[in-house]
């Protein structure tokens, strides 16, 4: 069993209360901002910005730092359409006999249907795959642990990094994507996460008038009583 071994943490200096309040707020008022869209200009984004943001979403905290996951960028139009193809062939199943109406009334809002003409007009798509379990070069396979919960922090960091470089993303889950592993070559230990479209957004890109809900519906401090 290998011993751990711990190095220096990272320098930290300790900022003045009111001066994280602040950066705290400069962040949430950014990210109050990102908004996910579905109507992409078709100008290509720099690689360079696409690897600063995945390089980001590596830094994610992750179950035993096995970090179980890998991004394939696809920005080539021909794999891009068969995508398209694919994930249309299985919403127009989703949307026509699998989802209950409870769920199509709660997707009304947001105008969603089988049609999914972002994936050939966004430059680029991202597609996250969980890795199961990994394989050590001598292909003695090495099991991972809490990959769904890994995978999730780390799309987290790259929508907040892709939002923040001044890029739009749509996250998409077509439903079942097992059509991915094929279509991008990726082998069976990985399991398809979500495609996140990314790009610009469209000139005069149109977005649900939706509200999210406050502090106080999503949190509750549980806080030390005076004595």
């Amino acid at each position: 069993m290998s011993k751990a071994v711990f190095i220096p943490a990272p320098a930290y200096n300790e900022s003045p209360v009111e001066e994280m309040t602040m950066r705290a707020a400069e962040f949430r008022k950014m990210m109050q901002k990102r908004r996910t869209v579905r109507e992409f200009a078709d100008r290509p984004v720099p690689r360079e910005l696409i690897e600063e943001c995945l390089c980001a979403a590596g830094t994610a905290p992750n179950g035993a730092n096995m970090q179980p996951w890998h991004f394939v960028v696809v920005t080539d139009p021909a794999t891009k359409h068969k995508i398209r193809t694919a994930a249309e062939k299985e919403e127009l199943e989703f949307y026509r006999h699998k989802a209950p109406q409870e769920w199509l009334d709660a997707l009304a809002p947001l105008g969603t249907n089988e049609d999914k003409p972002f994936l050939d007009i966004a430059p680029c798509l991202i597609v996250i795959f969980a890795q199961t379990y990994g394989l050590l070069p001598e292909g003695r396979k090495v099991k991972n642990y809490y990959v769904q919960e890994s995978v999730g922090i780390a799309v987290g960091f790259l929508i907040a990094a892709i939002h923040h470089a001044g890029l739009a993303s749509l996250t998409h889950t077509p439903s079942p994507m097992g059509f991915l592993n094929e279509l991008l070559g990726r082998p069976a230990q990985e399991r398809p996460f979500l495609i996140l479209v990314v790009g610009y957004p469209a000139k005069n890109a149109m977005v649900p008038d939706l509200t999210k809900k406050s502090l106080n519906e999503i949190a509750t401090f549980v806080e030390r009583q005076g004595l």
